[in-house]
Formats: C-alpha cells, sequence, structure tokens
C-alpha cells in the first residue's frame, strides 16, 4: 500500500488529504486563524467550582468556559501547583524544575471544593477541542508528544508502547531512554520508536525539553490570563508526525512556506526521505488535479454509495452518528437472501470504516445492517469491521451483532466530525428558484472582466469557473477566452475548478488573493 498527502493551502484555510492507493481515507480542513487545537496549554483561571460534578469550568479565552473532571487534574498535581507559586513569584529569574520537589501524588477519591478555589491560576491542556455548544475539554496533566516519545513533566517513569512485542527491544528502550531523561521528567516510547539509534532518541527528547522550557519561560511573564503559553505544531505537521511512515510515495504543496516548514520536519524525522515534499506549481487547483475534489463530492453527504448499487445513509445527531445499510437495485445473487446480504454487509463495513476516518467521526456510531440469518456470517461480518478498523489511529470500540441485527461502536472523539457541503446552492439566485437565462452568464462574466481592467486597472487576474463552462469559453479557433485576452489583455488566465457550481466563478489577484464579486455588486 503506497499513500500520498496533498496540503491544498488557502488565504483563510488549509485542507489536507490522506490517499491510500489513490482512495482518499483522511481529510483536514481548518481556518487560517483557528484556535484551540488538541495539545495546546494555557494559564487559565478557574471560574466555577461545581461540586455535584466534582468538576470546575476554567476561563481559557473561549465564547464558553472550558470543562475541568476532578480526574483530569493529574496525580502530579500538587507538584504543579507548587512549582507554578515558585515560577510566578519571581518574573525575572526562572526557578528551574530540576530543583522543584515532587509533591506526594493527589488522591484519586478527592473532591474538587477540596482540592481547587475560584479565582486560582492553573497551568492547563486542550484534550478536546469545543464541539457543537459545549466547550474545550482540560486536563492539567501535561505531555508534550514527538514522533518517538511523549514527555510528561514531574513524573519519574518510563513507560514503553505495548505495541512493541519484543522484550529485548522494551527492555533495550526503557534502558536508554531512562539514560537520557532528566530529573523530574517521564517518558513514554511510542511504538515508532522500535529500532531507532540512541543519537534519533536523544535529539527528539532534547527537542521537547526545549518546549517545555519555552513554555515555562511564557507561564513566568503571563500576567493577563488566561494566556496561551505553548502552540502544538500546526496541522499539518502534527498530522506528519502521527501518520508519517516510509510508505509515503509524495506530499504535495501548492505553498512554499508551508512546504519548507514541512521539509524541516521531514528533514528532522528521516532525512533520507526529504526528497519525497514537493511544490505543486500547476495551474488547475491541487486537489483537482489528483482527484481528490471528486472523491470529497463522492464521500460526503447523507447518502454514500459503495458497490453494485448498494450505499449507506448516514445521519448525524447530537447524541451519536446512525449509519443504514441498504442493498439498492444491485442485482441479487443467485445464492439467495443470505448470500446477498453478507455480500452487501461486507462492502458496508469496508466503506464504513473509511467513512469513520474521513469523516473524523467520533462517540457513539450505531450501523443497521441487513439481517443475516446464520451466527457464522454475523461473526465474519463482526471480524471484518475489526480488521478493517485496525489502521484507525483513534481510540475505538466494536460491539458484536446484537439480536436486532445493530453494530455498536465507540470512537474517540477529539474534535467535531469533518462536513463537507456536497450540495451546490444556485450562486445566482441564492436559493430563491429565479435566475437570470443562463446564456447570457457570459456576458456577466465579461463585464466583470471589463470592470477589473478598465475600472480596478487590473493587469493580471485569473478566473475560476466550472469546467464545463471552461470548455465552452475555450471553444473553437477565435474562442470566446481568446477574445477576452485581445480585448483586455494577455494578463487573463481562465482556469477550471471542480469545488464551484455550474454558474458558480471566482476571480484572484497575481497574490492569489480573492476579489470580491459578489453578485450584490452587479445590482448596484
Amino acid at each position: 500500500m503506497t499513500s500520498e498527502l496533498f496540503i491544498d493551502v488557502q488565504p483563510k484555510e488549509i485542507s489536507i488529504a490522506l490517499t491510500e492507493d489513490k482512495q482518499l481515507v483522511e481529510f483536514q480542513k481548518e481556518g487560517r486563524s483557528a484556535s484551540f487545537n488538541v495539545g495546546d496549554m494555557y494559564v487559565g483561571r478557574i471560574r466555577k467550582l461545581m461540586p455535584g460534578l466534582n468538576a470546575c469550568f476554567v476561563d481559557v479565552g473561549f465564547g464558553k468556559d472550558a470543562f475541568l473532571h476532578y480526574l483530569d487534574l493529574g496525580l502530579q498535581f500538587r507538584s504543579y501547583e507548587k512549582y507554578l507559586k515558585q515560577v510566578t513569584s519571581d518574573r525575572k529569574k526562572l526557578y528551574p524544575i530540576s530543583k522543584a520537589s515532587m509533591m506526594p501524588d493527589l488522591d484519586k477519591e478527592g473532591t474538587v471544593s477540596n482540592t481547587l478555589k475560584q479565582g486560582q491560576e492553573v497551568i492547563v491542556q486542550i484534550v478536546k477541542e469545543p464541539i457543537s455548544t459545549k466547550g474545550p475539554r482540560l486536563t492539567c496533566d501535561l505531555s508534550f508528544a514527538g514522533r518517538f516519545l511523549v514527555l510528561i513533566p514531574f513524573n519519574d517513569k518510563i513507560s514503553v508502547s505495548q505495541k512493541i512485542k519484543s522484550s529485548e527491544e522494551r527492555a533495550r528502550l526503557k534502558q536508554l531512554v531512562q539514560s537520557i531523561t532528566p530529573k523530574n521528567f517521564g517518558v513514554i516510547v511510542r511504538t515508532v520508536a522500535e529500532g531507532k539509534r540512541v543519537a534519533e532518541l536523544d535529539a527528539e527528547l532534547k527537542l521537547l525539553l526545549q518546549r517545555w522550557e519555552n513554555m515555562i519561560a511564557k507561564v513566568q511573564k503571563a500576567t493577563n490570563l488566561p494566556t496561551l503559553v505553548h502552540e502544538e505544531t500546526s496541522r499539518t505537521v502534527g498530522m506528519l508526525r502521527d501518520l508519517f511512515n516510509p510508505s509515503y510515495e509524495n506530499i504535495y504543496i501548492n505553498d512554499e512556506h508551508v512546504l519548507q516548514e514541512v521539509k524541516e520536519y521531514v528533514k528532522f524525522i528521516a532525512p533520507e526521505r526529504e526528497s519525497i515534499v514537493k511544490l505543486y506549481t500547476g495551474q488547475l487547483p491541487i486537489f483537482d488535479n489528483f482527484a481528490i475534489t471528486k472523491q470529497l463530492k463522492a464521500s460526503f453527504g447523507k447518502i454514500v454509495t459503495y458497490k453494485s448499487g448498494a450505499y449507506l445513509i448516514i445521519e448525524h445527531t447530537e447524541a451519536l452518528h446512525v449509519v443504514d445499510v441498504n442493498s439498492g437495485n444491485r442485482s441479487r445473487t443467485n445464492n439467495g437472501q443470505e448470500e446477498n446480504a453478507i455480500d452487501v454487509n461486507l462492502g458496508a463495513a469496508d466503506e464504513l470504516a473509511r467513512q469513520l476516518r474521513l469523516r473524523d467521526m467520533g462517540g457513539i456510531i450505531v450501523v443497521d445492517f441487513i439481517d443475516m440469518n446464520l451466527a457464522e456470517n454475523r461473526q465474519k461480518l463482526y471480524e471484518r469491521m475489526c480488521k478493517n478498523m485496525q489502521k484507525d489511529r483513534a481510540k475505538h470500540n466494536i460491539l458484536p451483532l446484537s439480536k436486532f441485527g445493530l453494530m455498536q461502536i465507540t470512537r474517540q472523539r477529539v474534535r467535531p466530525a469533518m462536513d463537507v457541503t456536497t450540495d451546490e446552492e444556485c450562486p445566482t439566485c441564492f436559493g430563491k428558484g429565479h435566475i437570470k437565462s443562463s446564456i447570457l452568464f457570459t456576458d456577466t462574466l465579461e463585464s466583470k472582466i471589463d470592470y477589473l481592467v478598465n475600472k480596478l486597472k487590473m493587469r493580471k487576474f485569473t478566473l475560476y469557473i466550472h469546467p464545463y463552462v471552461a470548455a465552452y469559453i475555450n471553444k473553437g479557433v477565435i474562442s470566446l477566452k481568446r477574445q477576452w485576452q485581445m480585448k483586455y489583455g494577455f494578463g487573463i488566465k481562465i482556469i477550471p475548478d471542480q469545488s464551484l457550481a455550474f454558474l458558480q466563478y471566482r476571480f484572484t489577484d497575481e497574490h492569489k488573493e480573492e476579489i470580491d464579486m459578489k453578485e450584490e455588486m452587479e445590482i448596484k
């Protein structure tokens, strides 16, 4: 299996698509100004204690206060609490963690009202982004994640991933990491550290320690609370950190700044693979060129078809996600209803595992498969689903089919489910139902070009339109495009864009900044 990563950098958002054997399996999109990423650390102030929930609400600068449960304070909370007072008592000289004393572990049976007080300052880390009407979820058990190691302050344990099966390798890694870990720090050795040399692990440990020192230095100077004191690596680098593997063939990026950022990271973790990071310079949008846009349109939405006319219906509610499996109009096999049902269900299990990763669906997922009479077929379906979900990095749990034929899945949810709108609103009437004659659309485009050239004095700009419209404008020896270029100048570029609706368009300047030419401007 080969994997490729595509990063589309736009002025307002960054989109990341991961394909396996050319099939889209993961998709992430976030605004350039997005905040509250998982892993970010803040110095916040406790706003309100909730003894009934044994929790409190913390102000971290979000519209709704963040939630912090007593059990998420962590066993080392007393050590953090004392060290925070030592750090903030002297704003000029930083108190080193090596001199800090380890306090007794927090009582697991304790209460929030006996541990915290309203207005108290705490260092917190986001473990779950704001979802729906809920604020972020927090922990005081801080950790700095790298590719091979996870650094945990105020901890003296060295743990090795259970997925490393060799007892000799586990002992080697534990002894090795123990020899390079400074006082008052613990480390979790991740699965990908298997077989790595001490120099590689030591280099990453020093990088993580530097992040801790930078964070605590910001804590020392923080006066206006809440304050962001540690920002997790960008989504692109963060995804690479968790996903990068030797099977990657290419990483295509359409922005030079992000390209350098990713190159530096790949050079650090795998110098021999630096050449796979490539700049995309084509005229077509990067996702159109690599057939990502078409897969996005086909893979999102309420109804997802997968093979021989069978399809899934996916509904999202506040409490859970519901998936219904339908055989559709597929031709039935000669082997009867049971064979037909297991065939459709196994295909549904393959597609559903991909959909869970692609949409990043979390919480409770209930799947209504087609009823099967044979117990061995139900077991076969359960085993197929378990096998498919092995590629999923999110923690999950799958239950066998219930007596009602339902499969229940729980999947870790740390951010809102990805939702890509596949329906296209009419760009001319904005959903009102009445549009101008479509034959006049090219006249509208020409009037826009005339306005840009003669009123705004712009000589170079790009017009993005639907591929069908682009084909019409480019047809003929003396095409409309050629006529416009002869009349208004050869600085006009026309690019087909699959993400646009049929009569939708957008203009960008030579720096790829969008020029606002909305319909309302025409009316004036």
